[in-house]
């Protein structure tokens, strides 16, 4: 499935590609060269970012970055196939990176993916990088600008004046100034929807609109799909108003599942998870439902 965010993962790694590079692999020496082509001609399948670089003590070689939502159980199979596709479309090493934006549980998350089958192994190692385990100074001391709009998550950064201003970063530079809904979709994770609409000082409408939303809608269409059937798509529709609500609310938000997975309208259950973006409270979705 294609993903549809407000400012594509290339374009913000692309803002600061060294300090991003440095910061992935904690190689101080580091130097990138260009953001290379991710289509792979054997398999219809695309990474997110590939980039070149190179160190005095490494050489030349790739990173290969790989920004998630969320974690789902695919991922581990996915970075084996990535890199191996990488290192076979240019002929260099490659360093895998899985980035995580949000939390959906407490289960360890594999940085590995290995296999067995007649005695035959396959192993992949990948870095593993978690959003919510990352220091919100980091996005404004190193700097990296590619984790500002995502600074309401960063472990540290959900009070109101550190949200402010990254704001502040985002719209005093003309190439980031893209990326403010991006910031308010994530602040609604943890401020007040109204003090989210006050701050960015737009209607609430521009975010529920906000393509970081239709990813998270599109998710569940894509399930259903798989599926062939309209039964496929109310259940994976549900699917995602479930991972939502865990993400925002956490074991709160998932109490409403009981009466929400009885519901089959399609356009009610929509409307259900556009109701999720803005909420304030529980309270707010009791009343909906």
């Amino acid at each position: 499935m294609n993903k549809a965010v407000d400012i594509s993962t290339k374009k913000l790694i692309s803002l600061a590609p060294n300090n991003w590079a440095k910061w992935v692999t904690g190689i101080p020496d580091i130097v990138t060269g260009e953001i290379l082509n991710t289509e792979f001609q054997w398999i219809s399948r695309q990474s997110d970012v590939v980039i070149q670089a190179e160190s005095p003590q490494y050489g030349k070689f790739l990173i290969l970055n790989e920004l998630q939502l969320r974690h789902t159980s695919e991922m581990p199979r996915r970075m084996r196939a990535y890199a191996a596709l990488a290192e076979e479309k240019y002929k260099l090493q490659t360093y895998p990176v899985l980035i995580n934006i949000l939390k959906i549980s407490n289960s360890e998350i594999p940085t590995s993916f290995a296999s067995n089958f007649i005695g035959l192994r396959a192993i992949q190692d990948y870095r593993v990088i978690n959003l919510w385990e990352v220091d919100v100074n980091i996005a404004f001391e190193t700097p990296l600008p590619s984790l500002l709009p995502f600074v309401p998550i960063l472990k540290g950064g959900e009070n109101e004046s550190t949200i402010r201003e990254a704001l502040r970063m985002l719209r005093a530079d003309e190439q980031l100034n893209q990326l403010e809904t991006v910031l308010a979709f994530f602040a609604t994770f943890v401020l007040e929807s109204t003090l989210v609409q006050e701050i960015m000082r737009w209607d609430m409408t521009v975010l529920r609109e906000s393509p970081w939303y239709q990813e998270i809608l599109r998710e569940g269409q894509a399930r259903g799909e798989a599926e062939g059937e309209a039964r496929g798509e109310v259940r994976g529709i549900i699917s995602s108003i479930e991972t939502s609500l865990e993400a925002k609310f956490g074991s709160d938000g998932l109490e409403l599942m009981s009466q929400i997975s009885q519901i089959s309208d399609l356009e009610q259950l929509k409307e259900i998870l556009r109701r999720i973006v803005v909420a304030n409270t529980i309270q707010e979705l009791r009343n909906v439902l």
